[in-house]
């Protein structure tokens, strides 16, 4: 029988919420959580589920990679899966940092699971099979399915199929495949061609990706005379949240008047960020958002100003689209004042 072992973070490795974060690597014999689903799924049996702590993942990444690949050296397993990690930030990079870890060392199939909205997709796609999962972990059930589905088959020895057959993100690798109706590529192309002249919907046998480069914005000319401006995705608002903030997947953002505050106060601020453990940035929301520092260097004149509004809303969860509509709408208010440079503040 084959064997395979799983990843998880500390929530799906039921050791515990936000506040167990932190816990550092274990490896436990067996299946906890979704290794249980694998279990049943998988060609394979999972002999033992890694747990470790997504903040300590994301903070400690050499450290954690080095030590579980340490805690999986001298076993024998002929898989590693990782997630599903749903549209969960920390988590989706989390298991593309230890499955491209894994597979470099022990040579051994990779398999892990996102959704299309993580930075994880971008990060680690063209290293493994990442399945296109779902938002949020109702989804688990069917992510599972898929993640197995496709682990049976590097299991078995089977031929893996494009992207588009198997519900993996495109690596850009590319295969010479024969087609089964045998028709020459001089006629496919005459009908692509005759189907885009028609207005017609047609699908191209060489796809090229859309990059969306952001250029790099020039440097602050002259600090001394430079108005800066604070935007933060920590989730920092007043404690009755006015704008009604999402805690997740964000859709709304807050504009708030800092011109006549020396310090951010709790009590007076806290954070609704469903990311983090909030207890020290509702304590003192200038670890999040740093005016009372901002507000020293104005005084010592390091820059020229600071623009009295600072902007906020949440990054966990939120999409690409909503978090570039929201950046859209901040802009004149940054634009009338004048603003010179913005810290973009996140967790």
């Amino acid at each position: 029988m084959k064997k395979a072992i799983v990843y998880v973070n500390q929530f799906f490795g039921q050791v515990g919420g936000e506040e167990q974060a932190g816990i550092e690597p274990q490896l436990h014999e067996g299946q906890i959580g979704p290794a249980m689903q694998f279990q049943k799924e998988l060609d394979a049996d999972v002999t033992h589920t890694i747990i470790c702590g997504d903040n300590y993942m994301g903070s400690n990444t050499e450290e954690a990679v080095e030590r579980i690949l340490d805690m999986l050296s001298g076993k024998e397993f002929d898989i590693f899966l990782a997630g599903p990690a749903f549209q969960a930030g920390r988590y989706t990079v989390a298991c593309g940092t230890i499955c491209k870890a894994v597979k470099e060392k022990f040579a051994v199939p990779v398999v892990t699971s996102m959704n299309s909205e993580t930075p994880g997709v971008d990060m680690f796609k063209k290293n493994m099979y990442i399945m296109k999962g779902g938002n949020i972990a109702s989804k688990m059930r069917q992510d599972v399915k898929a993640m197995a589905r496709i682990a049976n088959k590097l299991l078995n020895g089977e031929t893996v199929g494009s992207a588009d057959e198997e519900g993996y993100f495109a690596r850009g690798i590319r295969h010479q495949t024969w087609l089964a109706d045998g028709k020459p590529a001089s006629e496919r192309m005459v009908e692509m061609l005759l189907k885009k002249l028609n207005g017609e919907p047609f699908e191209t046998e060489l796809p090229i990706p859309k990059r969306d480069l952001v250029p790099i914005a020039p440097a602050v000319k002259d600090l001394k005379q430079a108005k800066i401006a604070l935007v933060t995705t920590g989730g920092i608002v007043p404690v009755e949240n006015p704008d009604r903030i999402q805690s997740a997947s964000a859709t709304r953002w807050g504009r708030y008047d800092i011109s006549q505050t020396e310090a951010l106060k709790g009590g007076v601020y806290k954070t609704i960020h469903a990311g983090f453990d909030p207890a020290a940035a509702d304590a003192d929301p200038n670890v999040i958002t740093p005016v009372d520092a901002l507000k020293v260097l104005e005084k010592e004149e390091v820059y020229g100003s600071l623009h009295p509004y600072f902007y906020s809303t949440v990054g966990t969860g939120t999409t690409e689209a909503e978090a570039q509509r929201m950046a859209k709408e901040m802009v004149p208010y940054l634009t009338e004042d004048n603003v010179d440079a913005v810290i973009m503040v996140s967790t």
